[in-house]
């Protein structure tokens, strides 16, 4: 969207997609450049527990990063948000919960998707939600949060309106079947999913900055293992170049 002081710089992955989604349920103008982690645009990682090119945050190669885009995080990774803040001045966010925090601090005073500071806010425990390596522990933490969806009887995470708390879980539960869980297995999980996807900002934003074809690509298994098994392939080698240059380091 032209004329707006809020550039998102992202890629399609669930980290990525938070940031989107947040600012279409916010109706906040916002303009985005899509970061092609292929090209190493950013920083070398890979995420523990939904290894592939698809999910992943940040590039294989360290050493052809872009300075452009570390200048705006010096982290090296995405997503990442630049605005005009109220002295006239560009500030430089990253790292999504942090982004997410900023843009209702600013943003939503109308609490579109948060609460009021000192609002009561009731879970069975705390959930301290990440990306994890084993599916043991991905499947603990579905359940957990499908026996809270029962136990409050609310169709969001927190209370009966669509918050943050929704949108940075969405995109990882959306894409539990390619680490090999089905959120079918949790039906008050699975309710909210669906009534996640069934908002219109929440597929706006997932479309940002290319289509989203994850759940397309989960419907097809031959074409998911084929992406798979590129992925690991690309992941793999990233890791195996990793390990090269660390070696040459220690041997200097």
């Amino acid at each position: 969207m032209s004329g707006s002081d809020v550039h998102l710089y992202t890629t399609q992955t669930p980290n990525g997609v938070k940031i989107s989604i947040a600012l279409e349920e916010l109706g906040l103008p916002y303009e985005f450049t899509k970061i092609d982690i292929s090209k190493n645009t950013q920083k070398a990682c890979t995420i523990p527990m939904l290894a592939c090119k698809w999910y992943q945050d940040l590039s294989t190669d360290s050493t052809s990063q872009e300075q452009w885009f570390l200048d705006i995080n010096p982290n090296g990774r995405i997503p990442a948000l630049t605005d005009k803040f109220t002295d006239g001045k560009t500030i430089r966010l990253f790292e999504s919960g942090s982004i997410m925090q900023y843009l209702v601090d600013r943003y939503d005073k109308d609490h579109k998707i948060s609460f009021p500071p000192g609002s009561p806010r009731y879970a069975p425990e705390h959930i301290e939600y990440g990306v994890n390596r084993y599916q043991n522990e991905t499947r603990r933490l579905y359940g957990v949060l499908d026996k809270h969806l029962a136990d409050a009887k609310t169709d969001y995470i927190v209370g009966n309106k669509c918050t943050i708390a929704d949108i940075a879980h969405w995109g990882w539960i959306s894409a539990g079947p390619w680490a090999g869980v089905e959120v079918e297995h949790y039906p008050h999980l699975k309710a909210w999913e669906d009534r996640m996807w069934g908002r219109p900002a929440v597929q706006k934003g997932a479309n940002v900055p290319d289509p989203y074809k994850m759940k397309e690509l989960l419907a097809d298994k031959e074409k998911m293992e084929k992406h798979a098994a590129q992925s690991r392939a690309w992941v793999q080698q990233g890791m195996k170049d990793d390990a090269e240059k660390n070696k040459a380091r220690t041997q200097k």
